[in-house]
């Protein structure tokens, strides 16, 4: 390749399979039935590559667009752990060019009408921890496969509509199912229709009012406040303990822990060697 004629250019894909392609070139480059556009404003830092199995490290960013990724879809997760292929590419000949990165996006952060996302190599996976976790509460996440519940049953999730909201953060409800007070602490709230679709938030309390009304309080701020008559979908806390799984969902066959685990104050007691073995 000429030096004088490389630009960058990279293809971006959601879990959803939404793809965006874009370039640091002044006009539009295709390749593999892909367009690549240069108005998006989007550009990437240089990359820092390790031999080995170092981890790969770079940051794209660029200014949010109505038309590639807007603030909405980025506050709704959508574009979360979306993956990532990065050319250097010969814009007189694109056929000419070589696959320089490959990886996802990392953590995104959002500020001034503009976006910065953390770009993750192939490797990062290496850094994840493997195989189980020994402790007494459960390293199953609430529904997933290990876990093996269904939180579409209707013991487990509630389906209202937002009455009331304060500080962005308390949902009140004057009507509410028949759930005991603290259900949903734990728990997760994700908006269904309006401008927020899309969002969710973890629960903090879950208090009933006296009046039968029922108040559901985020530990943050949604990025967009869902309006009266949005439907939310609430679904029920976890806390990890075999006593949860045994008696609030009938699960304990699927428990993931190890609830008669000896403590570290049990195994470090004076004389335990004699008394514990």
């Amino acid at each position: 390749m000429t030096a004088t004629t490389l630009c960058r250019a990279w293809l971006i894909q959601r879990a959803d399979g939404f793809r965006l392609g874009f370039t640091d070139h002044d006009t539009s480059l295709r390749f593999d039935g892909t367009e690549f556009r240069p108005d998006h404003g989007m550009s990437a830092r240089a990359l820092v590559q390790g031999s080995g199995l170092a981890v790969d490290n770079s940051e794209a960013e660029g200014a949010l667009s109505d038309e590639a990724i807007t603030e909405r879809d980025l506050m709704a997760g959508r574009w979360d752990r979306a993956s990532l292929n990065m050319w250097e590419v010969d814009w007189t000949d694109p056929v000419r060019r070589k696959l320089i990165f490959s990886g996802g996006l990392g953590e995104v952060t959002r500020s001034g009408g503009a976006f910065r996302a953390e770009l993750r190599g192939l490797s990062e996976a290496l850094n994840m921890p493997q195989g189980r976790v020994y402790h007494p509460r459960c390293s199953a996440r609430l529904g997933d496969r290990s876990c093996g519940l269904d939180l579409a049953d209707a013991a487990f999730c509630h389906e209202p509509v937002v009455e009331g909201l304060e500080n962005g953060v308390r949902f009140r409800f004057s009507r509410f199912g028949a759930f005991d007070a603290g259900w949903f602490e734990r728990g997760s709230l994700l908006v269904l229709d309006g401008a927020a679709q899309g969002l969710h938030g973890a629960i903090k309390n879950d208090v009933a009012l006296p009046n039968g009304g029922r108040e559901i309080e985020l530990w943050q701020e949604l990025g967009i406040l869902p309006q009266t008559g949005d439907r939310l979908r609430l679904i029920a806390g976890c806390d990890k303990r075999a006593e949860t799984c045994r008696e609030k969902f009938g699960n304990f066959v699927n428990f993931r822990g190890f609830p008669h685990l000896p403590g570290e104050d049990w195994l470090m007691a004076p004389g335990a060697g004699g008394r514990h073995g």
